[in-house]
């Protein structure tokens, strides 16, 4: 029986085939270097030099050393000529791009809707409807809900809809607003935005902690003892002051409550359930719309925090405010949406400190700055060309971040809105100690480091934002059977009228029709008439009046009583 391989052969040759194999090799490096002698090898000529009894070798020598200078300096004058020209094409190429990039800016408005549709179905319906459904299940299974505002911007980052649909709802449900990135803004400027907020809702002034690393990432950091000094950027602010406010209203209620967070994009929702739970259990990042779904988070016994997808921002909004709170992910938007959006967001800062903050010199418009700071950065494409997209993105990060310091003045007089009465104010701020908020938010405020006010950008809000809320279920009912009813009340209308006109046109007909065949019978009784009697005259004077009087009902009769005339009888 032949032993089954288990094994690949073995490369290993016999010593004749090997020895043969070398030969061969011999006899072709032989007949390699055979022909080349044949063929005769030029070796490169040495340069002989000047000799030394020559008579004017020092002046020859000269005129060498002199005709290398000169030619080093003309491949050295065509190098800087390419150079030029290599510049000149580069500078050409940009100027096209700006050019053609200005020209989409101020283009027609068929572009414009083009590019509005394109954005349009890049956000999918879906996705929008997700969001909204999901934000719905928060507020109803909530008992209090916190609205997170950015501090720099928190007019822009309130939602009347919102606070309209829980102040509205019915039942004991409460809304608390809670004022994110404090130490983003000077201190002046907190304490007046805190001033304006509490005579609507109770606020609470919040410092998240950053940088919170989950299990896995601190066993790395363990295990390679790496010395980095976390501390001040993973410390928060306020969430001490946040947990008694709600432990102390859950005494009150004599029940385990259910807290639930909303707000725009980037207003640092997850960040909040970080700091408190000091652990990271929910994801965050840069990228706006990283939470798409409810996440609920067991605080204790007595306490759950839910978090929310962000409010979807209604078209209607200015640009600026689509620009910092609607959801735009990386591939969803063109360039010149990204462009118009840094654009807007430029519009309300001052210039001068624009250009103080990035250190750039004067610039005319808004491409003119993304390129400098392409440059700056070496954001650059292929050819040196600025790649003004992503500098753009990268930008817009920064003022949705916390990257850039900047903050808006409240309004001067303080206009409250029609949803909330001073009843329904006390309503929502009874089952909370204020006093106490009001003496831990200030020890939060002194405990915290501030930009000056020289180095905060003043921005000009747009106020609130419009955002798409789900209404409440009866409400939609009604109006749905308000839209059913009109709709079957026109479409009635509407067969009403085809109906009566197609009645009078076959009443026109039938009048018509009638009249011929009274003719007819009257020409035929006529005929006949020579052998009747006169009340043969009498009964078609009354079948004429009974005609007359009755057209449309004894049409169908009529119409037999011609069919059933036998002409071959006698009447006579």
């Amino acid at each position: 029986m032949k032993r089954p391989k288990l094994r690949k052969a073995s490369k290993r040759l016999t010593c004749h085939k090997r020895y043969k194999i070398q030969k061969k090799i011999r006899e072709h490096h032989r007949k390699v270097r055979r022909e080349a002698k044949k063929r005769g090898r030029k070796k490169p000529r040495k340069d002989p030099g000047v000799p030394g009894a020559a008579p004017f070798k020092e002046a020859l020598l000269r005129e060498a050393e002199l005709r290398k200078q000169r030619l080093e300096e003309l491949k050295r004058k065509q190098k800087l000529d390419r150079q030029k020209e290599l510049e000149k094409r580069r500078k050409l190429d940009a100027k096209r791009s700006a050019a053609a990039i200005q020209e989409q800016t101020e283009g027609k408005e068929s572009s414009g809707k083009s590019e509005a549709k394109k954005t349009k179905k890049a956000l999918d319906k879906n996705a929008k409807k997700s969001f909204q459904s999901e934000l719905e299940k928060v507020i109803e299974t909530s008992d209090v809900v916190l609205e997170v505002l950015d501090a720099r911007d928190p007019m822009g980052c309130r939602c009347p809809q919102l606070e309209q649909a829980i102040t509205c709802s019915g039942g004991d449900k409460k809304l608390l607003l809670v004022l994110n990135k404090i130490d983003l803004v000077p201190k002046e400027n907190l304490e007046k935005w805190l001033n304006y907020l509490k005579k609507e809702f109770p606020t609470v002034a919040f410092k998240s902690a950053t940088l919170l690393k989950d299990r896995n990432m601190q066993e790395t950091f363990r295990r390679r003892r790496a010395r980095i000094d976390l501390s001040r950027h993973t410390e928060s602010f306020g969430s001490g002051c946040l947990m008694k406010l709600l432990q102390e209203y859950g005494r009150t209620q004599n029940k385990a409550i259910q807290v639930g967070l909303v707000g725009f994009p980037n207003v640092g929702k997850s960040s909040i359930i970080n700091s408190i739970k000091k652990d990271r259990v929910c994801d965050v990042g840069p990228a706006r719309g990283v939470t798409k779904s409810m996440q609920v988070v067991r605080i204790d016994k007595h306490m759950k925090i839910s978090d929310s997808p962000s409010i979807v921002a209604d078209a209607t909004n200015s640009a600026v405010t689509l620009a910092l709170r609607s959801i735009i992910h990386s591939g969803e938007s063109c360039s010149l949406n990204v462009i118009e959006a840094v654009d807007a967001v430029l519009n309300h800062c001052n210039k001068q400190q624009v250009m103080m903050f990035y250190s750039i010199p004067d610039f005319k418009n808004t491409e003119e700055l993304l390129s400098l700071l392409a440059q700056k950065r070496g954001m650059l494409k292929k050819g040196g060309v600025p790649d003004i997209e992503n500098v753009a993105k990268s930008l817009l990060c920064d003022w949705t971040g916390a990257k850039i310091s900047y903050h808006s003045e409240p309004p001067a007089l303080q206009i409250v809105p029609p949803y909330l009465t001073e009843d329904k104010i006390a309503e929502l701020q009874r089952g909370f100690n204020l006093k106490k908020l009001e003496e831990e938010n200030s020890s939060t405020v002194q405990a915290l480091k501030y930009p000056s006010p020289a180095s905060s950008i003043v921005f000009q809000s747009a106020g609130m934002t419009n955002g798409k809320i789900v209404r409440n279920k009866a409400v939609e009912e009604e109006s749905e059977w308000e839209d059913l009813e009109t709709s079957h009340d026109e479409e009635d209308f509407m067969e009403t009228d085809d109906d009566q006109d197609i009645i009078e046109e076959e009443e026109e007909k039938e009048e018509n029709n009638v009249k011929e065949d009274g003719r007819t019978r009257l020409t035929g009784n006529a005929e006949l008439g020579t052998g009747q009697t006169g009340g043969a005259h009498s009964e078609n004077e009354m079948a004429e009046t009974g005609l007359a009087n009755s057209l449309p009902s004894s049409l169908d009769k009529a119409a037999g009583e011609d069919d059933a005339y036998d002409f071959n009888t006698d009447y006579v």
